[in-house]
C-alpha cells in the first residue's frame, strides 16, 4: 500500500545499544538539513552569525545528511545589511569545514538572491561564483513557477557541472489540491517541464505549509511515477501539518525531504529531524542517521540561542498559525502587513486587507505568496483598502501586471490589466531579454570600493547597502552602520546571558535596590 515498509530488523528488537549499529535501510530517505539557512531565516529573521555558524559546522559535517541548505534566501542580503559580513564568505569558510556535506543553496531564479530580474550577464557571474565558494546544489525556484525564469541560472549551473534542483512553488486556491489551476496536472506538467531542461531533481517548495498529507502522497505518487529524477520535498510547520506531510511524503516513495535541529524547527521553520529518525527506526526507509549526534548538534544551538531570542516571535502562545489554513497568506507575509498597517495607524482594518490580498491575488493571475509576489500583492492590497482600489500602484506591481516578472499561473484580468498600464502594452516574452547587461556598467561604478568580481556583485545586487558595506569592509568609511547594531543585529552571548540573568532575578524577587 505504501512505500514504507519492515527493515531488516523489527522494531521491538532494536535495542538502545542496537540502535548505532543497526543495518542500512533498503531505501533510506535522504535529509536535506536547513538549520544554516532557511530555519534560522523563519525562525529568527536570518540572524544567525557566522561564528556560530563555524563553531557547530565540524558537528553537523558528522550527522551524515545528504545535504545542507547554507546559503541563499535571504542570507546574502542580510549578512551584508545586518550581520556586516561578507556573504561570500559564508560559504568558502563552511566547504572547510564540511568537507563531506554537499553544500546547497536557494536561487530566486532570475532574480538570484535580491528582489528584481536581473540581466543574464550578472546571472552568469553570480552562479559562477556561487559555484567557486563551494555550493554543490542549487535549488531554482520561480516566484511565479515561469520556467523561463530558470533557463539561464540551468545554463549557468550545468556549465559550472553543478546540480540543478528544480522547484516548483507549491500553491492553493481551495483548501486542498484542486481546483482549476493548481491541481495534479498543474505540478506534474511543471515538473516534466524543468526535467526537459536538465534538472538533476525536482523539488515540491511549499513556503507556506499548506500542503496536506493526503495531497502531499498523491503528488508524490505521481511524481515518482513519471520522472526519472529523485524528488525532493520542502513545507514549513506553519500550519501545524509539517511534520505529517513529511510522513505521507515519506510513504509515497519521495527521495529527499528538508528538516532542521528541534531548536530551530517547527514555528514557520522546517520539521524537526529528532523525531523522524526515530518514527522511521527498522524500516525500509530508516534514514541511518544517528540519534545522538543529532542531539549533540542541537544542544550546540541551545548554548548559542540566546543571544537571538529578541527575534523569536513571542506575539502568540501558539507556536503554528492555524489562520494561514483560512487566509492561506503566508506567517512572514502576515508580520509584513501588520508592520505596514502599524506605520500607517490602521492595524484595525487588517481583516480588511486579508480580504483584499484574496481579492489582488485572483485579479493578479493566482501567483504563489513567495518573495517577491508576496512583496507586491500585500503592499497592493493595503493601498487598496486604504487608499481606494488601484488608486495608488506600486513601480513593482505595475512591472508586475507587464509582464516583467513571467507569466502568472492564470491570466490577469484584463480590466486590472489595462487601468494599470493604460495604454501599454503587456510583455509575452522572457522578461530578461529586455533587459541590457549590467556587470560591466556595475564594475565602473564600483571601481573606488571593490576588489573582485566578488564584490562587485554584492555592489549590483544591492548598490545601496552593498557599497556601505564594501567602504566598510576596505576602510574606506569606518562608521560602524546603526543597521549593525541591536536590535537590528543580535546581543553578544555575554549581554544576551546577563539580560537573561537579569529576568531571572527579578522573577525570584532577589533583586536588591540600591
Amino acid at each position: 500500500m505504501n512505500a514504507i515498509g519492515e527493515g531488516s530488523i523489527l522494531a521491538k528488537d532494536l535495542t538502545t545499544d542496537k540502535v548505532r549499529a543497526r543495518p542500512k535501510a533498503k531505501n533510506p530517505v535522504k535529509i536535506c538539513d536547513t538549520t544554516f539557512r532557511d530555519s534560522h531565516q523563519c525562525t529568527l529573521a536570518t540572524r544567525m552569525r557566522i561564528e556560530d555558524i563555524e563553531r557547530m559546522a565540524p558537528e553537523m559535517n558528522r550527522c551524515g545528511f545528504y545535504s545542507m541548505e547554507v546559503w541563499g534566501g535571504a542570507t546574502f542580503d542580510v549578512a551584508h545589511r545586518f550581520l556586516g559580513e561578507d556573504p561570500w564568505d559564508r560559504p568558502r569558510k563552511l566547504k572547510k569545514l564540511m568537507p563531506d556535506t554537499p553544500l546547497q543553496m536557494l536561487l530566486r531564479g532570475q532574480n538570484l538572491v535580491a528582489y528584481r530580474n536581473h540581466p543574464d550577464d550578472l546571472v552568469d557571474a553570480f552562479v559562477e561564483q556561487a559555484a567557486d565558494v563551494g555550493i554543490d546544489i542549487f535549488r531554482v525556484f520561480d516566484a511565479v513557477n515561469d520556467e523561463r525564469n530558470h533557463e539561464r541560472a540551468a545554463m549557468a549551473i550545468k556549465k559550472c557541472g553543478k546540480h540543478y534542483q528544480g522547484a516548483i512553488c507549491y500553491s492553493l486556491t481551495q483548501p486542498r489540491m484542486g481546483g482549476p489551476i493548481f491541481n495534479l496536472e498543474y505540478y506534474s506538467n511543471k515538473a516534466l517541464i524543468l526535467q526537459d531542461m536538465g534538472a538533476d531533481s525536482i523539488c515540491i517548495k511549499d513556503q507556506a505549509g499548506l500542503i496536506s498529507p493526503y495531497d502531499v502522497y498523491e503528488l508524490i505518487k505521481a511524481l515518482k511515477e513519471n520522472l526519472k529524477v529523485p524528488v525532493e520535498l520542502h513545507t514549513h510547520y506553519t500550519t501545524g501539518m509539517g511534520s505529517m506531510s513529511i510522513l505521507k511524503a515519506i510513504e509515497a516513495g519521495v527521495d529527499i525531504v528538508d528538516t532542521a535541529l528541534s531548536p530551530f524547527a517547527l514555528r514557520s521553520s522546517q520539521p524537526a529531524i529528532e523525531p523522524l529518525v526515530v518514527a522511521l527506526y527498522s524500516t525500509n526507509r530508516d534514514t541511518g542517521l544517528d540519534i545522538e549526534q543529532l542531539f549533540k548538534c542541537a544542544q550546540m544551538l541551545e548554548q548559542i540561542a540566546p543571544r537571538y531570542k529578541d527575534f523569536l516571535d513571542s506575539s502568540a502562545m501558539s507556536v503554528i498559525d492555524t489562520g494561514a489554513l483560512v487566509h492561506q497568506i503566508p506567517g512572514g507575509m502576515t508580520t509584513n502587513l501588520v508592520a505596514q498597517l502599524k506605520q500607517m495607524n490602521a492595524l484595525d482594518r487588517l481583516a480588511e486587507v486579508r480580504q483584499e490580498t484574496a481579492r489582488v491575488r485572483a485579479e493578479f493571475g493566482y501567483p504563489p505568496l513567495v518573495t517577491p509576489t508576496s512583496q507586491i500583492v500585500g503592499v497592493q492590497a493595503v493601498q487598496n483598502v486604504l487608499l481606494g482600489r488601484y488608486k495608488l500602484v506600486s513601480n513593482e506591481a505595475r512591472e508586475y501586471v507587464y509582464g516583467g516578472y513571467g507569466k502568472p499561473p492564470a491570466q490577469i484580468a484584463p480590466e486590472i490589466q489595462k487601468a494599470i498600464l493604460k495604454n501599454k502594452e503587456p510583455i509575452t516574452c522572457r522578461p530578461a531579454d529586455l533587459l541590457e547587461p549590467e556587470l560591466d556598467k556595475a564594475k565602473e561604478e564600483s571601481k573606488e570600493f571593490a576588489k573582485n568580481i566578488q564584490d562587485v556583485l554584492i555592489y549590483a545586487l544591492y548598490p545601496t547597502t552593498g557599497a556601505r558595506f564594501l567602504k566598510y569592509k576596505y576602510g574606506i568609511d569606518k562608521t560602524i552602520p546603526d543597521d549593525w547594531k541591536p536590535p537590528y543585529a543580535p546581543d553578544t552571548l555575554k549581554e544576551a546571558n546577563g539580560e537573561n540573568e537579569l529576568v531571572a532575578r527579578v522573577k525570584a524577587n532577589k533583586l536588591k535596590e540600591n
